[in-house]
């Protein structure tokens, strides 16, 4: 398979494993997003210093995949691609990115529509195709079109924009930055089968 394929492919499983909605057998666990930054791996054993500044002990399951975030650019952003844009109301109306995501081509459509996000209090995630980019004085706005709906998002010269990147385990090193997508059990243990890490110096900023 193409090297540009295999991304895609990968990145497509890493969406579906992120946004797909939870199985009726996996109530019993709760989602769990854990960022911050490696402390150690060792074996399947991930220690992460979360943002919160706590230390987060996360067992990762059998086969476990490694994801790549890389920075992009708001000029990045065209009519047609799709998005992920984590946002908050803006007290003058709208809503204001807090980053950007720019789905590969292969992807469209993955996780369409809006919902709660836990990025900052009452920020969403929506999941939507751009309809309409403009350059403004003081950043960019991009509406955004997603079943039926419609949202219009402010984006600030210095709001975060990545894009999916090649990465591998040996990207897991400490001092990298991370999200995890994990799931909490009752007895408090976190599991999960992705970590998706930072490359070339990008926080995952979702």
């Amino acid at each position: 398979m193409p090297h540009n394929l295999k991304a895609s492919a990968a990145a497509l499983m890493w969406a579906a494993s992120f946004l797909t909605v939870t199985s009726p057998a996996a109530l019993a666990q709760e989602a769990q997003r854990v960022r911050g930054t490696i402390e150690s791996l060792t074996g399947d054993t991930l220690v992460v210093k979360t943002r919160e500044g706590a230390e987060q002990t996360i067992a990762l399951k059998p086969d476990w995949k490694v994801r790549g975030i890389s920075k992009a650019s708001v000029e990045d952003i065209k009519p047609g691609d799709f998005v992920g844009v984590a946002s908050l109301p803006k007290a003058d109306g709208g809503d204001g990115a807090l980053e950007v995501l720019i789905f590969p081509a292969a992807m469209k459509g993955t996780g369409e529509g809006s919902r709660p996000w836990d990025l900052k209090p009452n920020s969403t995630m929506t999941n939507a195709t751009v309809a309409k980019a403009v350059k403004a004085v003081d950043g960019h706005s991009i509406t955004l079109t997603y079943q039926g709906k419609e949202k219009t998002v402010s984006i600030a010269y210095d709001t975060p924009i990545v894009t999916f990147a090649p990465a591998g385990k040996a990207d897991l090193i400490a001092g990298a930055r991370v999200i995890v997508m994990g799931e909490k059990a009752a007895d408090g243990t976190v599991s999960a089968a992705t970590v998706t890490v930072g490359t070339n110096g990008a926080v995952p900023p979702m």
